[in-house]
């Protein structure tokens, strides 16, 4: 459904359509669509950072400099993300959508699970670019927090679209979100680096 309708779209009763049960049903395990999608988002992101661990191993060569390190390191999660566009958008919606209308209790349960993340994240980082030190986590936080705010731009709807070829110079406000992600990921790994 994700991959079909925008995120706000994905509705409890279609959702319960597609999975052949009564939305009572649904309600049994989930209390709400934003709990569903809040589920989703943990999953999605467990298995990214399992695909991660590998690109990055393949993609980073420990011998390189620093400085060569960070510019792979940049390449391969704007990549990584950008191929995972389901992923950013839970991403952006998090905080504003699926943080609401779901218990105390199911939002622990997602910070908890949120927090196991973050820190797997951070060794991995960590492992390929050990100069991040300290700053590692935050640059991970940053990271994600981008992918779902920049994912909100990319792709542009056909109405935008439109708007660019009917008058060419509105075209450079658009944004490819591998592109935009590279150009963010490097900006914020400049921040978090040490100075020398």
């Amino acid at each position: 459904m994700l991959g079909e309708m925008p995120l706000a779209e994905v509705s409890l009763n279609e959702l319960s359509r597609r999975v052949g049960l009564a939305k009572s049903n649904v309600l049994r395990y989930f209390e709400s669509r934003e709990a569903v999608l809040l589920e989703l988002l943990d999953d999605f992101l467990g298995r990214w950072l399992a695909d991660l661990a590998a690109e990055l191993a393949d993609g980073i060569d420990a011998r390189a400099t620093p400085d060569q390190r960070t510019a792979e390191l940049a390449e391969i999660l704007s990549r990584s993300l950008a191929r995972r566009p389901a992923l950013c958008d839970l991403f952006g919606a998090q905080g504003g959508v699926l943080e609401r209308n779901v218990s105390i209790e199911t939002i622990k349960r997602c910070k908890r699970s949120s927090l196991d993340r973050l820190a797997n994240m951070t060794e991995l980082m960590r492992q390929h670019v050990p100069e991040l030190g300290d700053g590692a986590q935050l640059f991970c936080l940053m990271s994600l927090l981008s992918a779902g705010a920049l994912s909100a731009y990319a792709p542009p709807p056909p109405s935008l679209l439109a708007a660019y070829a009917d008058e060419p110079a509105l075209g450079a406000l658009h944004m490819d979100l591998r592109d935009a992600l590279r150009a963010s990921f490097t900006s914020m790994l400049l921040g978090v680096l040490p100075r020398t």
